[in-house]
């Protein structure tokens, strides 16, 4: 009977996450690679075995952003809903860097290289803008719940991890500092949704976001992510909403409620 194929995670220049030093996937493929160490109570999430999975979004138990990407085929000797371990692997073939957002199925090319709306040309704010911020400060709330829930969790951390990593960190941190001492963390949890929203708009394919009533296919977040893409991060301290643009996060617009 032939073997199944199986997806396997591992690191940009091929070599396995578990250690870094174990198995080079890329360098072998064409070739079945062996676990050193195997013994015979094999166990999940040791180096007893190779890890592979049914499913490619199941890579990232165990895998983070970035990554290269392998098709393999092998026979499990132990396994559970997502992840298989093998005594040994066949590497048929990469997947190119290209197709991920296909077999994916979310934009993995932005979650690897996020918009950091800190860095783009400081915009004047417009109507528009303001029309989405009403939107926006009618739903912020229930990202919290809607999206975390919505995506899947291994893959949810993934790329939360890497787009927090990457320019969440810094967007949260430069917006405190432009409001000052006295109320930069009440506004905290503002600026955290509007990087909450904008991971949320990398997953185009999900028709219902929990928690939140809107149409289906419609991402009810996306208010924000216009303003992210604008250059512009909204926050809110309880009292004032306001809008922050360029490296220093100025607050451009400013209006209590």
């Amino acid at each position: 009977m032939r073997q199944k194929i199986y997806f396997k995670g591992a690191k940009p220049d091929g070599w396995d996450f578990y250690s870094g030093e174990t198995v080079n996937y890329r360098e072998n493929i064409g070739k079945t690679v062996k676990v050193p160490q195997y013994n015979e109570t094999p166990q999940l999430c040791s180096n007893s075995v190779l890890h592979a999975s049914k499913k490619p979004n199941g890579v990232f138990v165990g895998c983070s952003i970035p990554l290269s990407l392998f098709k393999v085929r092998g026979t499990p000797v132990v396994e559970d809903e997502e992840k298989s371990g093998f005594k040994e692997l066949f590497v048929v073939e990469e997947i190119p860097e290209k197709d991920f957002n296909k077999i994916f199925g979310w934009n993995y090319t932005e979650a690897s290289n996020p918009i950091n709306p800190l860095n783009l040309s400081t915009p004047t704010v417009s109507a528009e803008d303001l029309k989405w911020l009403k939107v926006w400060a009618s739903v912020w709330d229930s990202v919290w719940t809607s999206v975390g829930a919505s995506v899947w969790g291994s893959v949810w951390t993934s790329v939360g991890d890497s787009v927090w990593a990457s320019v969440g960190a810094s967007v949260w941190t430069s917006v405190r500092a432009s409001v000052g001492a006295s109320v930069g963390a009440s506004v905290g949890a503002s600026v955290w949704t509007s990087v909450w929203a904008y991971i949320g708009s990398l997953f185009p394919k999900i028709p219902t976001w929990k928690y939140i009533k809107h149409k289906k296919g419609e991402y009810p977040y996306q208010p924000c992510v216009e303003l992210w893409k604008r250059g512009l991060i909204p926050s809110f301290d309880g009292k004032t909403w306001r809008l922050h643009g360029g490296v220093a996060a100025k607050i451009l617009w400013e209006e209590k409620i």
